[in-house]
């Protein structure tokens, strides 16, 4: 009898806006031939949505109404994740300033992120990933033993935000994300900090090959 094939694993990356994490997330994907999924591009999407419904993103009711009628699929090309939103690919448009302003409300919805954390979990359904965000080690992922929590000083990150021509404070992202009731911004229990402040993107990629194969990954 042919064994059971093992378990789909997840590589969970967690971290502030800027600290570098969507790129760590890239390169390790890349290197060890998994698929990358940004998680946040999914609540991006959300906001994008509820904006174009001309929904104010405060009226949580408003909000969950529309839920009920937005269609997300979630998909990959064998390399990152995919998605869209009433068969729709948003594109660059989930990085516009109003969609950026208003992201960190539309992500303390509970409901928004129920929806949103079945869809990131049924990833490891079908295959193997490296995943960014704020709550994968922590709520979407808690039992992989495989966490990076990806920080960097506040001024690095802020000059990082400007350079892609995002001039949101990351000093009030942080706020929203971390105070937030559900599923708030933290350090998962078992991951392991790497300080991304002066990391070229190779050494920072070489930094957390040793903390995964640290944690037992196999590489």
């Amino acid at each position: 009898m042919t064994p059971p094939a093992p378990p789909h694993f997840a590589i969970a990356i967690d971290g502030p806006a800027a600290s570098g994490k969507t790129t760590l997330a890239r390169e390790l994907a890349k290197l060890l031939g998994l698929v990358m999924v940004n998680s946040g591009e999914m609540y991006r999407a959300v906001t994008w949505q509820v904006l174009n419904a001309q929904i104010d993103p405060h009226d949580h009711a408003a909000v969950i109404a529309l839920l009920q009628h937005i269609d997300i699929q979630c998909g990959d090309d064998g390399i990152s994740s995919t998605l869209t939103i009433n068969g729709i690919d948003p594109g660059a448009a989930l990085r516009c300033a109003a969609v950026n302003a208003n992201v960190s409300t539309i992500a303390a919805i509970p409901e928004v992120r129920a929806k949103l954390v079945a869809l990131q979990r049924d990833y490891l359904k079908r295959t193997n990933i490296v995943m960014e965000g704020r709550d994968i080690g922590s709520v979407v992922f808690p039992d992989t033993p495989f966490k990076i929590y990806v920080d960097a000083a506040e001024h690095v990150r802020a000059a990082r935000r400007v350079k892609m021509g995002e001039i949101d404070s990351v000093a009030q992202r942080d706020a929203a994300d971390s105070r937030r009731a559900t599923a708030p911004l933290i350090i998962a229990p078992g991951a392991a900090i790497l300080d991304n402040s002066h990391h070229t993107i190779a050494s920072g990629v070489r930094a957390a090959i040793e903390i995964l194969k640290h944690q037992g990954l196999q590489c």
